[in-house]
């Protein structure tokens, strides 16, 4: 199962600064995990996109868990869109990732 993590900024970018180590350090422990394919800021920087590659099935609340850990998010800095996807095209890509 694939999800699309839309983050978006709550603050100023100076704020964001204050949690974007932690940050940064979360999602690299995850991409460690495998559970993050990709990820980076968007451009203009309002925000954020992560690419999660997680076991189908995985419950909501799981997501849940991941968004809440973010230090953006418990820090009231940014809030997390997530949304379920399902690629057809370029998938077997994805899978070798």
């Amino acid at each position: 199962m694939y999800v699309l993590a839309i983050i978006r900024y709550l603050k100023p970018l100076e704020e964001i600064a204050k949690h974007q180590d932690a940050h940064r350090a979360y999602a690299a422990s995850l991409l460690a995990k495998g559970v993050i394919v990709a990820s980076g800021p968007l451009e203009p920087r309002f925000g954020g996109a992560v690419l999660l590659r997680l076991p189908d099935g995985t419950p909501a609340a799981d997501l849940f868990a991941l968004r809440d850990g973010d230090p953006y998010v418990k820090g009231g800095a940014a809030q997390w869109e997530l949304l379920p996807w399902n690629p057809v095209n370029g998938k077997e890509n994805l899978d070798r990732a």
